[in-house]
Parts: structure tokens; sequence; C-alpha cells
């Protein structure tokens, strides 16, 4: 028995037609006359009294009736209850800092708006480390920059980023094009983080690929202490556009032309039976809210993947 059956029966009872019924539910009458049919060889007894003037209930389809009803309302209260109904939970979400940068208020507003009871636990670290934390179930998902991750996790290509070179404006050693080739760099001071951050490991096999010896003047792992020293003159550094979203001010933008110079965004995840449906719900979030980011012009330097 299906409800679509005691729809269909219950609508003709109402009408007093099958034709009348089948053009209101958007049915061929055959087709609802099969179904009416069906359901009363289930129940081994006729429902319907047919005749040329249309259908009635029969003393046994009179009793059916009242029930067909009463289940019909509570399977609408069903589904209005589950479209109602909040989520809640609790979900972790790390980002590294330059992507936090760009993505992590966006995604606790939409958050905020679509699942407003499900409280975000926000965590910012290096990629390498956000990979321990998920691999310790410390996160829930994360995104972060390695090709290489764990199979039993689950992952959603995001995007590349191209890197740009970022420099006072004051800085004399910079190049003063709006593209520059690493080997333009050679003698630019760069401030970088240090071999614990992905995006060093990177840098240096693109500056190995292009026969470059950087020349690097301090090394900080912590982004808004890099950017401030970029700001004062002390070096220029190297980052994906994310790191200076919304702060261009006194700052000078080059973007880095080699084809093999850029980063890769994940979003990585406990393995789908591992989440909840808190997590579930927030991972869509995170992906829909990366991919408006960039389709609206936000995130500098970033092109979307195909997942």
């Amino acid at each position: 028995m299906e409800l679509r059956q005691l729809r269909y029966f219950v609508k003709v009872c109402e009408l007093g037609s099958l034709g009348r019924a089948a053009l209101e539910l958007g049915v061929v009458t055959s087709a609802l006359s099969q179904q009416i049919s069906r359901l009363e060889s289930e129940l081994s007894t006729r429902l319907l009294q047919r005749s040329a003037r249309g259908a009635v209930p029969t003393d046994a389809g009179l009793a059916f009736l009242q029930q067909a009803q009463l289940t019909l309302r509570h399977a609408d209260g069903a589904v209005r209850a589950a479209q109602q109904a909040r989520l809640s939970g609790h979900v972790s979400v790390g980002l590294a800092p330059s992507t936090a940068t760009v993505l992590g208020v966006p995604l606790m507003r939409a958050m905020q708006a679509r699942y407003p009871e499900v409280r975000l636990h926000m965590v910012e670290a290096l990629s390498g480390h956000l990979a321990t934390m998920l691999n310790a179930r410390q996160l829930d998902l994360a995104v972060v920059f390695q090709t290489g991750v764990p199979r039993r996790w689950s992952v959603t290509p995001l995007l590349d980023e191209k890197l740009f070179l970022v420099a006072a404006t004051t800085l004399a050693e910079r190049p003063r094009a709006a593209r520059v080739r690493l080997q333009q760099l050679a003698q630019v001071p760069l401030i970088l983080p240090t071999h614990s951050h992905g995006l060093r490991a990177t840098l240096m096999g693109s500056f190995a690929q292009s026969g470059i010896q950087p020349r690097i003047v301090a090394e900080v792992d912590g982004l808004a202490l890099l950017m401030a020293a970029v700001r004062d003159g002390y070096g220029a550094t190297v980052q994906p556009g994310a790191a200076v979203t919304g702060h261009h001010e006194g700052l000078a933008l080059a973007q880095i032309a080699d084809p093999h110079v850029g980063r890769r965004n994940v979003l990585a995840s406990l393995s789908d039976d591992e989440l909840s449906p808190a997590a579930l719900a927030t991972r869509v979030v995170l992906a829909e809210t990366a991919r408006n980011l960039v389709t609206q012009g936000r995130w500098a330097g970033a092109t979307l993947l195909e997942n």
C-alpha cells in the first residue's frame, strides 16, 4: 500500500468521479483507476462502486476512507515537522590563516543564516597542523593544501590559487610590473613562513625548479606579524591573494606568472559515516560559500576546480 494510492482514493471520494479526480491530480484516468484496483486487490475488498454517473465508496470504502484521511494527515504532519525542524549540533572547522582571512567570516554568516542552531568551532592553524587534527578526530572538516591525503578522508576539490608577490609600495627592490616571474625575485628580500608551513614547501620547490636561490631575510609563521613586517618595508612576501583580502592599502601585489606556481585547496573531512548531520550540512555550506566568493570576484587569484 502506498500513500499515493491513498491520496488517489480520497480524491475520488471527495469529487465522486475518477475523471475529475484524475484531472485535479494531474494523472490520466486509466492510471488512477489502475492504482485504485491494485489497492482493492491488496485489501481483497471493493472500495468504490463505479457507474456511469461516477464513483461512490462502498461500505468498506467509507470505513477505509476515514482511516485513509487520518493516515494522510499524519504523513503530511511528518513532512512539515521534518521541513520545519532546525538542524543543531557542534561542528569544528579548520582553516589556514590566509584561507580564514577570506573564507572565515562569510562561512560563519552563511551558517548563521541557514543553520542558526549549529554551533561552529573555528580553528585557525597551519595546513599541516590541520591535517594532524583531522587524523586525531579533533576536527570534522578543514581546508588543506596537500594533495596526498589519507584514503579514510572524504576529499572535495575546491579551488586553485595563484600566488602574489606582496610588498610595501615603498620597497625599492620590488618589481614594478603587475605580473612577474620567479627569476625576477632573486634579489628581492623575502619574508617567508618556516619549513613547517605548506606554502614554504611549495615555494621552495618552485624556486628550485626555476633554478633560483631566494634571498630570505626573515621567517615568520604568524600571518598578522608577517604582513606587518611587509607593510613596514622589512621585506616582501609571497602569499595567495586571500592573505591580503581587504587590506591592500600601502601594498603592491604582483601575480607570479610561472605556470607551476600556485596552491591547490581541497576540502577534507572525516569519512561520511563519521560525520554528524550538522557536519555534513556544514561541508555543503563551506563548499558553496567558497564557490560564491570565487564567482563574485572576492577571492583574488582563485579559480574553481571541478568536483
